[in-house]
């Protein structure tokens, strides 16, 4: 399994912008799938947006379609989530998870990162 660590979360006033970072060590990462789930209180982990291990990426939540953007450097073992206009909507705890395919349940991946904490408030 890999280590994941997530870095980049914090406090940003609505319309601002966040890049999250998922960084990986220990197996070969260009063969995992990268995905980023959102908890909030009371409720589960909750898929977002997922990245192949080639590179194409699929978008679960239609509330970040076009303000989201996953992507990946293979050479640094990291994913990115650049979020763009956020929203007080997007505030909680983002985690990156790792498996060999994309999904948007949490009991499809097998390897954690211990989550950052986002949150949109003026």
């Amino acid at each position: 399994q890999l280590k994941l660590v997530e870095s980049g979360g914090g406090l940003v006033q609505p319309g601002g912008s966040l890049r999250l970072s998922c960084a990986a060590s220990g197996l070969p990462f260009e063969n995992y799938y990268i995905g980023w789930f959102r908890k909030t209180p009371g409720q589960e982990r909750e898929g977002i947006i997922c990245i192949s291990s080639s590179g194409p990426e699929t978008t679960y939540d239609d509330f970040v379609k076009g303000r989201f953007t996953i992507s990946r450097d293979n050479t640094k073992n990291t994913v990115y989530l650049q979020m763009n206009n956020l929203k007080q909507e997007d505030s909680g705890v983002y985690y990156c998870a790792a498996d060999y395919h994309c999904s948007r349940r949490e009991a499809d991946f097998r390897s954690w990162g211990q989550g950052t904490e986002v949150t949109v408030s003026s």
